[in-house]
């Protein structure tokens, strides 16, 4: 009942921490739909990841929505080309934290071009052996897919889909997936800690006096 300024808050908060919020969608239940949202899909939960820096929040928040990352393995790239320039730093980061690099026809020469090691694999439509059999086949551990046009999305249909039906963590933005690529090289470096709400509401009246 007391009035913020009567709790001495007379100026905005900016707390030391970070917090990821993460959506939960139950794909999995509906056979032969698309991963890709649209606007009759609704979460069926939400989690949240909290800790001191943003990569293992984010990392956290992928937990507790079902969504482990891998600790190691194969990561498959597909991107469109307007994003090509942000994926050199997402390749970067994910062979930082071990991980090795596969991609369409496209994406791995352009990977190359930037003096990094990636092999090539084809699409569903360029014929076996393509992306979804070695997904089926445990050898993909990681999916990146970025699309562009409405043939794009129809042609990776099939590896968004098997990607949900063998529980492989798939991100459908360059932005995401270099979220993952960060918080897989943080929690390459150390573990993250277990702590109360209360602690970090401490941290944050220590910090300003309180």
């Amino acid at each position: 009942g007391k009035s913020l300024r009567e709790q001495g808050i007379v100026e905005e908060i900016v707390p030391r921490h970070f917090c990821v919020k993460e959506s939960v969608f139950p794909f999995l239940k509906f056979q032969g739909v698309d991963t890709l949202l649209g606007p009759e899909m609704k979460s069926t939960g939400e989690v949240m990841g909290i800790d001191r820096d943003f990569a293992t929040a984010f990392w956290k928040a992928e937990d507790g929505a079902g969504c482990f990352l891998p600790r190691k393995g194969r990561v498959f790239l597909s991107v469109r080309d307007e994003d090509k320039e942000a994926l050199g730093t997402v390749a970067q980061d994910l062979i930082g934290a071990g991980f090795e690099l596969v991609g369409t026809k496209g994406t791995a020469s352009y990977l190359r071009e930037l003096g990094l090691v990636a092999a090539s694999i084809n699409k569903v439509y360029e014929g076996s052996p393509h992306v979804v059999d070695a997904l089926r086949g445990g050898e993909i551990q990681f999916v990146v897919n970025t699309i562009s046009t409405e043939q794009s999305v129809m042609d990776s249909f099939s590896l968004r889909r098997t990607a949900l039906e063998t529980k492989t963590p798939y991100f459908t933005t360059i932005a995401g997936a270099g979220a993952a690529a960060v918080a897989m090289v943080q929690r390459a470096k150390a573990p993250a800690e277990v702590r109360r709400l209360q602690e970090y509401h401490a941290e944050d009246l220590a910090a300003r006096g309180g």
